[in-house]
């Protein structure tokens, strides 16, 4: 017998906040897992993060890929509303709850720079 779903809605089409083809951006370096990665950032006229993108300083690595798909991937989720906190939540972290991610260091460096 196979299971039965309950029927659901479909979603109202949720809509991407385009950002000014010229805006400012912050740059700041962080460490994960000892690789070096350099964070640019922009911010939605409000403050709130609007994207990121993360760069290894080994260009054309498996960690340099993953950390630019993660950021692409997380600036998508920002620019269609997922708020910052859901994002790093949902992020690895080790046992002590410190972020095993360059996104999630990115992120909590973010966090913790926030007034």
């Amino acid at each position: 017998m196979s299971p039965t779903y309950a029927a659901a809605a479909p979603p109202a089409s949720p809509t991407r906040a385009r950002l000014y083809n010229r805006r400012f951006a912050e740059s700041f370096a962080l460490e994960c897992s000892g690789l070096n990665y350099d964070a640019t950032i922009s911010r939605f006229d409000g403050g709130n993060l609007a994207e990121i993108f993360l760069n290894c300083t080994k260009n054309g690595s498996a960690a340099d890929a993953a950390a630019k798909d993660a950021a692409v991937v997380c600036s998508i989720a920002l620019q269609y509303g997922v708020p910052l906190d859901v994002i790093s939540h949902a992020l690895l972290r080790d046992p002590r709850g410190k972020a095993s991610s360059p996104l999630g260091v990115a992120l909590d460096m973010i966090g913790e720079a926030a007034p």
